[in-house]
């Protein structure tokens, strides 16, 4: 690979959740575009199942895959995987923050953290934190964090006075929060980021017909209306296309610090290019996770 030129081909790429949807439809496309993937999975015969079946479909190909065990509920889980990759694999050059999820009653991982923020904005904080070290040793090098338009719905920004949604919890309102989370976490990771040679942005892949609320999580009208729309959603295939673009296209090798829908760059709203609340979302996170940085 030559320095100051973009190929995927070669690459080292971690996707987080890549056992099913959109992020094992991304897992095969860029094993067929030669990259080395690394796929997470909270259970492990899950993770095996996915690995036998991404190999099954691109046993041609230049590319590889394989998968370990990463609970994004877990501060243990996720510090022993960190540890266990970094010692593991020499360079990390695509780090995709893919895993998600959304919950109908408010829930508590197993470190107190109410669950849709905890998996959703803490899921990526954290083990970027950890491997952030690998990614600039690797540069040039991208994050990619898959958000979702629903950050839209919160219009007048993160409440930092219930965060954790302690003092009233809906589902779809606290997966919208942990969007906009995900958008301003990649805000303030780019510009702590800036002249580094790793970039960040982040995307709405649309709404995608997977097992994303499907599988007893999400309840009541949402979980209805995603089976009456099931018929006119996107496949994970194309759901998988901005993810793709993100860590494969050449021209976005400078480009940081951005929201992109449809494998184009959309106009961030004011709540979601808040630089004030990204910078106090990031201290917050570093205090829940006791972790700190520079930048």
């Amino acid at each position: 690979m030559v320095e100051g030129t973009w190929d995927i081909a070669g690459r080292t790429v971690l996707l987080t959740g890549g056992n099913t949807g959109i992020g094992k439809a991304a897992a095969i496309e860029l094993v067929r575009r030669g990259a080395k993937v690394v796929i997470t999975a909270r259970d492990a015969a899950k993770g095996e199942a996915a690995e036998v079946s991404i190999r099954e479909q691109v046993a041609n190909d230049t590319g590889s895959i394989s998968w370990r065990l990463l609970d994004l509920a877990s501060f243990a889980s996720i510090r022993d995987f960190a540890v266990g990759f970094e010692k593991d694999v020499p360079a990390l050059h695509v780090l995709i923050h893919n895993a998600g999820l959304m919950l109908s009653r408010r829930q508590e991982t197993e470190d107190g953290i109410e669950a849709t923020f905890g998996i959703n904005h803490i899921g990526p904080f954290l083990p970027n934190q950890l491997l952030e070290p690998l990614l600039r040793r690797s540069v040039p090098a991208r994050v990619v964090v898959v958000a979702s338009r629903a950050h839209r719905r919160v219009p007048g920004g993160l409440n930092f006075d219930d965060l954790q949604s302690e003092k009233r919890y809906a589902g779809f309102q606290a997966y919208s929060f942990s969007k906009l989370a995900n958008v301003l976490f990649t805000l303030e990771l780019s510009r702590r980021l800036e002249g580094t040679g790793v970039t960040a942005n982040c995307l709405h892949p649309g709404v995608v017909a997977t097992r994303f609320g499907r599988d007893g999580d999400s309840r009541g009208l949402w979980a209805l209306a995603l089976r009456v729309l099931g018929p006119f959603l996107l496949s994970p295939e194309q759901g998988a296309r901005t993810t793709v673009s993100l860590a494969c296209d050449p021209s976005l090798q400078e480009t940081s610090g951005q929201y992109f829908a449809d494998s184009a760059q959309v106009r961030l709203t004011p709540a979601s290019q808040d630089h004030t609340a990204a910078a106090r979302l990031w201290e917050v996170s570093e205090a829940l996770t006791s972790t700190t940085s520079t930048g």
